[in-house]
């Protein structure tokens, strides 16, 4: 519907804004030797979830060989596939948990590369990111890689408290399946692309993942390997990205629906795969796509885990020009954790989160004033861009 959208003139002036580029400033890539600085490792059981897993602290992650850099300079990041694990009550498999040291607020831009996805009968792997400072969900959580067992597509998701939805008819090229961010399951976008996640996804190669999170709304973006976009090819870790050329994003959260800067705060990237749990595991979900009880996939020879592995040449963090740049950490060794995590969504480190500086005012007014008019423009531009949208759609 276009009832609520300005018509005539301003949809005119619609495409003209639509065109303006948005240009992003590096802020810190995780990638080679030095990809698992600035990263804490869980160390404890999944008691978010409740996998069958046992997430590795630092010092067993690198003796077990479960977190470490290939000879072609890719992070691996994966679940054991070498123990046969025996039947019992209660089975737990090893597996990794990284959480950022350093979180990314509004106004920030995140992409990974990935050449393969963990995938597999009671696998649930997950690239996602983790509000700070608050229990969750209250600052907001955004799903980016998340599938399970033998799906062949990824789901993309937001997870909000109550008061945040997905915009109707949002300018978007996945399907939406929820549209309420507040619900357990969130709101919810399923990828159309070919190749998002399985076996399918590492026989084409793999792909780029990218999330804008600005005052405008949340924006995600795939792309199989043989469509990353050239801005994103050519980029470096020390290069600037216009994201103009990033084209129709696969989920678009508008702010029209969801208060970016009410309900999410500054995030924490986390990376992840666990196996089962209440997702993978229930009856529903494994005997959509497996047989028999996901746990029987748990116990036994570890080969059943030969493709429940995380390739990964980089993931990077991006700022918008004219916005203050954070204080980073700046460790280059990762600090092994004491092997204790929180049962809430809090840091995994227990470490105090790196934040803007405090004259910075992370509200929607505040960047209105830091920026001025450039900011109000894009907010003008992306209302604008969702209503020429819709209309094209129309057409």
């Amino acid at each position: 519907m276009l009832s609520a959208c300005p018509t005539g003139l301003l949809l005119v002036i619609a495409f003209q804004l639509c065109q303006i580029s948005a240009v992003y400033l590096p802020l810190r890539e995780y990638a080679g030797a030095t990809f698992f600085d600035g990263w804490d490792y869980w160390g404890n059981v999944d008691n978010t979830t409740w996998g069958n897993v046992t997430y590795l602290d630092q010092t067993l992650a690198t003796e077990h060989r479960l977190a470490y850099v290939n000879a072609a300079g890719n992070a691996i990041v994966k679940v054991d596939n070498s123990t046969t694990i025996a039947a019992a009550p209660l089975v737990n498999r090893e597996s990794i948990r990284l959480t950022t040291k350093d979180s990314y607020g509004v106004g920030t831009l995140w992409i990974i590369d990935a050449v393969h996805i963990p995938y597999g009968c009671s696998v649930w792997p997950a690239f996602w990111t983790l509000g700070v400072g608050k229990e969750w969900p209250n600052a907001g959580e955004i799903d980016i890689i998340e599938a399970i067992n033998l799906m062949d597509n990824n789901q993309m998701a937001l997870h909000s408290t109550k008061g945040c939805f997905q915009s109707p008819n949002p300018v978007q090229s996945g399907a939406t399946l929820a549209t309420d961010c507040s619900l357990d399951r969130g709101c919810i976008v399923a990828e159309r692309k070919p190749n998002s996640f399985g076996a399918g996804f590492a026989q084409a190669g793999g792909g780029v993942f990218a999330v804008q999170m600005d005052i405008t709304g949340v924006f995600m973006w795939f792309w199989p390997r043989q469509e990353v976009p050239d801005s994103i090819k050519t980029a470096t870790s020390q290069s600037s990205l216009d994201i103009a050329t990033f084209g129709v994003p696969s989920s678009a959260y508008p702010a029209l629906g969801c208060n970016i800067t009410e309900f999410f705060g500054p995030q924490q990237l986390v990376l992840l795969t666990t196996l089962c749990g209440v997702w993978a595991g229930t009856s529903r979900s494994f005997g959509a796509t497996c047989s028999g009880r996901c746990v029987d996939q748990v116990i036994g020879p570890g080969t059943n885990f030969d493709t429940a592995y995380w390739e990964v040449p980089y993931i990077r963090t991006y700022i918008a020009e004219g916005l203050p740049r954070p204080e980073l950490s700046s460790s280059t060794t990762p600090t092994p954790t004491d092997g204790g995590s929180p049962t809430s969504t809090t840091s995994a480190s227990g470490t105090q989160i790196t934040t803007p500086p405090g004259n910075v005012n992370t509200s929607a007014a505040g960047h209105v004033k830091d920026l001025g008019v450039v900011r109000v423009l894009v907010g003008i531009t992306a209302v604008l861009c969702a209503c020429g949208g819709q209309l094209l759609a129309m057409i």
